[in-house]
């Protein structure tokens, strides 16, 4: 059976032009993507990588692409990631590595975001099986747990741990997650305002209103969702 990751990285090569600067998240389909970018000969050689992820930055290191770290760029061509699940109007969810601070970043830089996947994670709208993330200084963490139960009184929030070792998940900027878990979402459009208006917080995994198109493969095969036809030219 064919991967459906591996065909949806497969079809971002068609974004892609040589000498591009190229941003690049994390998880399987990117490290699909990867591995296409270094069998296509003329993509290898001149494109520039930036990645939000230890992991594919690991990998770009092991195939020896030319790659760059965050902080030595303002500006990419296109960012490729995957979520957790994202809606029709391409709001996503990007909770689980809990990298979204930097995938934000490089996703703002860039001209194009793009979203690549299995044709799971598109959903009518975003369902509240996964959490929204909220990355939290650690000297904020107990007054942004109280404002949370007062501004969001239904949310659970839960300080992340680690499974790994004994104690909380230390994000690669030396703060800590809360994964709020709602029983219903408040309005999308006005989520991220008030989670960030809270000091102390962040940054939060809810994209809003970023991703210019997205790549989902499926049983009836490659499935292009544009936010406007524009972005696809």
């Amino acid at each position: 059976m064919e991967d459906l990751k591996q065909v949806a990285a497969k079809a971002a090569l068609d974004f892609i032009k040589p000498g591009q600067t190229i941003g690049l998240g994390a998880g399987s389909t990117i490290a699909h993507l990867v591995n296409y970018l270094k069998e296509t000969d003329n993509l290898f050689h001149s494109i520039t990588t930036v990645t939000s992820s230890f992991n594919t930055q690991l990998l770009l290191q092991e195939h020896g692409f030319n790659s760059k770290q965050i902080g030595e760029v303002s500006k990419l061509d296109i960012y490729f990631d995957g979520c957790d699940q994202f809606d029709h109007q391409l709001n996503a969810l990007k909770s689980g590595g809990g990298i979204h601070t930097r995938e934000k970043l490089l996703a703002a830089m860039a001209d194009k975001f793009i979203l690549i996947g299995d044709g799971s994670k598109y959903v009518a709208q975003l369902y509240t099986t996964f959490p929204v993330v909220i990355e939290v200084i650690p000297e904020a963490v107990p007054f942004v747990m109280k404002q949370l139960k007062k501004v969001f009184s239904p949310a659970n929030p839960v300080i992340r741990l680690s499974n790994k070792k004994d104690g909380a998940v230390i994000t690669e900027n030396g703060n800590l997650l809360i994964d709020i878990w709602f029983r219903s979402f408040p309005l999308l459009d006005s989520l991220n305002h008030r989670l960030k208006e809270i000091p102390g917080v962040l940054e939060t995994s809810l994209f809003y209103n970023m991703a210019h198109a997205a790549i989902i493969a499926g049983k009836k095969g490659v499935e292009i969702i544009p936010k406007d036809p524009a972005y696809l030219i």
